[in-house]
């Protein structure tokens, strides 16, 4: 019997977000399968004069809201699920922000440590030589992902430019804010978060001074470890893909960051300040009020989910909880803020950089945070209120709110009861 795929497993979300409002079924059959996925081999000329090979994808999963976003990854366990998955979960993400677009995903199935800067540059280049007809600034709207950052996109959006023979800096989102860029990209996903977070601290029960453990300390573990420290949380564990550390006092972010920054594990501090090292799969049952997944999907399964203690989980990571992990949280009573909410500042600042791209006019760092902060209060208030009319989790919750917002615009366009008539 053939195991269900990535892909399958994310659509059992859509299936009971269905049944929880009157659809057409012209809607389910519509988000149920993405509308074009183009599979390339990049070939590039590496530094010792050899050419290499690699598979890449682009998915544009559903634009029925509008032109397709979504980031590209460099990743050596990429493949084309995971990327229709990824599209997928985006095309949900982004009608819960309301945002006028539609799902989309990228990837590289490549180590990008292995790779010089100059061959980075290359691959890079290559990718939008393979996928020009499938991005444009009103048709498939790309963004960094894992392994991937400003320069990348700057890379890439100067390519594409260089293709259409014109500036065309809505192309890309994340660029560097000198290349068109918006200020406030960095920290957006973590920030998101934050907001989310701060606003529902008394109905999820974090009011006061709340213990936090950050699974993942790349760029959206380090913000949010960094903004909730600075509202006086304790951050009592972290972890990268080398192991992690604990205190039961506190952490000091600082010195974490600092490591990180000189290429370092978080590991490296242990000894120093109360940091002790415990393993990756530890820091999942640490005695904590708040537990963030930052890392890659699929982290906490079946076989970690029990021995969670955190009351609340923030998903800053793409699908961090597998369905049937899902089911044991519930059980539990863990609230889980799910990946399409919690992580959703991303593309929403990336959709100010590119309204921003649009108008050739460029907002200040207040007004970014400021617009973010009442989308996501809004949402998630929203979000919060269809969790306790129907009494259904959170994530079920927040994808019902974006299926009612995907059905109004696929029924717009008319319904088999619409033709049969």
């Amino acid at each position: 019997m053939t195991q269900p795929g990535l892909l399958d497993l994310a659509l059992v979300r859509l299936d009971e977000a269905a049944t929880h409002l009157q659809v057409d079924p012209d809607v389910i059959e519509k988000l149920k399968y993405p509308r074009e996925t183009t599979k390339v081999r990049l070939m590039i000329r590496m530094d010792d004069g050899s050419r290499k090979s690699f598979l890449a994808w682009r998915c544009r999963y559903d634009d029925t809201r509008g032109p397709t976003k979504g980031g590209i990854r460099f990743h050596p366990d990429s493949n084309e699920d995971e990327v229709e998955t990824l599209a997928f979960w985006m095309t949900f993400k982004c009608a819960v922000m309301n945002l006028p677009y539609g799902g989309g995903k990228g990837a590289v199935s490549v180590d990008p440590r292995k790779l010089s800067k100059a061959e980075l540059e290359r691959l890079s280049r290559a990718y939008i030589q393979a996928f020009a007809r499938i991005v444009g600034p009103d048709r498939d709207i790309p963004a960094p992902d894992v392994y991937t950052n400003s320069m990348i996109m700057g890379w890439m959006a100067d390519e594409y430019s260089q293709i259409v023979g014109q500036a065309s800096p809505a192309v890309i989102t994340g660029k560097p804010i000198a290349l068109g860029g918006s200020v406030g990209r960095g920290d957006a996903t973590a920030r998101g978060g934050y907001y989310l977070v701060r606003d529902l601290a008394s109905e999820l029960g974090l009011e006061g001074r709340t213990r936090v453990a950050v699974q993942g300390f790349g760029n959206a573990g380090q913000y949010i470890a960094s903004l909730l420290a600075s509202d006086g949380n304790t951050i009592v564990a972290v972890s990268d893909s080398a192991g992690a550390v604990y205190s039961e006092d506190g952490l000091d972010v600082d010195l974490l960051i600092k490591a990180k920054a000189e290429g370092k594990s978080v590991v490296s501090t242990a000894g120093v300040r109360g940091h002790r090292e415990i393993s990756a799969n530890e820091l999942i049952a640490v005695d904590a009020d708040l537990l963030v997944p930052a890392a890659l999907e699929s982290m906490i399964h079946e076989g970690n989910a029990a021995s969670i203690k955190a009351k609340v989980i923030l998903e800053l990571a793409n699908g961090p909880i597998t369905p049937e992990a899902d089911a044991i949280l519930a059980e539990k009573r863990v609230t889980v803020l799910p990946d399409i909410l919690a992580n959703a500042g991303g593309v929403t600042v990336s959709y100010f950089e590119w309204v921003q791209n649009k108008q050739g006019y460029s907002w200040t760092l207040d007004e970014v945070h400021d617009r973010l902060r009442t989308i996501m209060v809004r949402e998630g208030r929203a979000i919060w209120e269809i969790a306790q009319e129907k009494r259904v989790t959170w994530r079920t919750a927040a994808y019902i709110h974006a299926l009612s917002r995907l059905a109004a615009a696929i029924e717009a366009h008319g319904t088999q009861p619409f033709f049969a008539s």
